[in-house]
């Protein structure tokens, strides 16, 4: 397809990352070899089964209800129509600290992935990135929902201010069956609309949030 370009907004997972204060990074390592592997195959065939144990909110992820609400939906029984190949949308802002809802003005979000480009991902792997980082407002979340979003996404921390203990942001999108993904990147190399946007993460039974590789299409 002409002029189709494909854009990667996912970070990469690396040993000892450290995604959220608190949370451990990944640990890679090995369940075979390909020097192991040579006494069980043929000559000349060789294979690599590498393991990782890693927190779930590690990298880029994706939150489902269950996140927030004990017996909530989980990874296997959110729909993937709510997390692939959905319709797009980025709202600028920068240097917000708490976006508000007047982000939304004259856009028909219902249906769409909206995702809140802040360019905070700028500071990623940095003591920065944790430190007063931008987040949406109870109201821009409230009227998100009433709008008929598919999907929020934020290129930040986290989605909620996490000053205190409240998580108001999580709370009405998630009750909505509203997914969230956190921790994006590159929302700068997107147009404001016209690409589709996914974010696909194992379907794991019991388990509410997962690294995901999120990713655009455009054009």
């Amino acid at each position: 397809m002409t002029g189709r370009r494909v854009v990667d907004l996912a970070h990469p997972v690396v040993e000892g990352m450290i995604t959220y204060p608190g949370i451990p990074g990944p640990a890679l390592g090995s369940h075979l070899s390909f020097a192991d592997s040579r006494a069980i195959y043929a000559p000349g065939t060789e294979f690599s089964i590498g393991t990782i144990a890693m927190a779930a909110n590690t990298g880029t992820y994706l939150d489902t209800p269950a996140h927030r609400y004990d017996g909530g939906d989980d990874l296997s029984v959110v729909p993937l129509a709510r997390m692939v190949d959905l319709d797009g949308l980025v709202v600028r802002a920068h240097g917000v600290p708490s976006v508000g809802p007047e982000v939304l003005d004259g856009l028909d979000v219902r249906g769409r992935a909206v995702l809140v480009d802040t360019g905070h991902s700028r500071h990623w792997g940095t003591e920065a990135y944790a430190v007063d980082h931008p987040s949406l407002s109870t109201a821009l979340a409230e009227r998100l929902v009433a709008l008929g979003a598919t999907l929020v996404g934020i290129d930040s921390l986290n989605i909620d201010a996490t000053r205190g203990g409240e998580r108001p942001v999580h709370s009405a999108l998630l009750a909505a069956g509203i997914p969230v993904v956190e921790h994006l990147r590159g929302l700068g190399d997107l147009p404001d609309a016209g690409f589709r946007f996914s974010a696909a993460p194992p379907a794991v039974v019991g388990m509410a949030t997962f690294t995901v590789r999120a990713f655009a299409v455009v054009g």
